[in-house]
């Protein structure tokens, strides 16, 4: 590898790493799709996508099984936080779930698109 291309890999590489995925859920489509939309809107995501599932979990001392809708949410790292602030301005819980997961790598024209799609900080 010549130095120029190992220095453009590098580059590369640290570009990819600042993009994210964010998790959350809601109880309604129509909130799943209310704060995809603000997200999109505001250019806080590229992407979200929104597909039904089935949580099990512990609240309040009680184990409970309920029908949820999953966000996943394409971000910047730096946008986490303003990304995580509208979820909980726009979700009914009142604990919302935000998990933020770094993607390793992807492919460049996807990331490029990701990258025209958002906010740039």
């Amino acid at each position: 590898m010549t130095p120029i291309s190992k220095e453009k890999n590098q580059k590369e590489q640290e570009a990819m790493g600042i993009y994210v995925q964010v998790s959350t859920t809601v109880d309604a489509e129509a909130d799943a799709a209310k704060i995809a939309g603000a997200l999109v809107e505001k250019r806080l995501a590229g992407c979200v996508q929104i597909t039904p599932i089935t949580s099990i979990y512990r609240w309040q001392g009680k184990i409970e099984t309920a029908g949820e809708w999953r966000l996943c949410i394409k971000t910047r790292e730096n946008l986490c936080k303003e990304v995580e602030q509208a979820i909980a301005a726009l979700s009914s819980y009142s604990v919302p779930e935000v998990i933020v997961t770094p993607i390793l790598g992807g492919s460049k024209a996807y990331l490029d698109w990701l990258e025209g799609e958002i906010l740039k900080k």
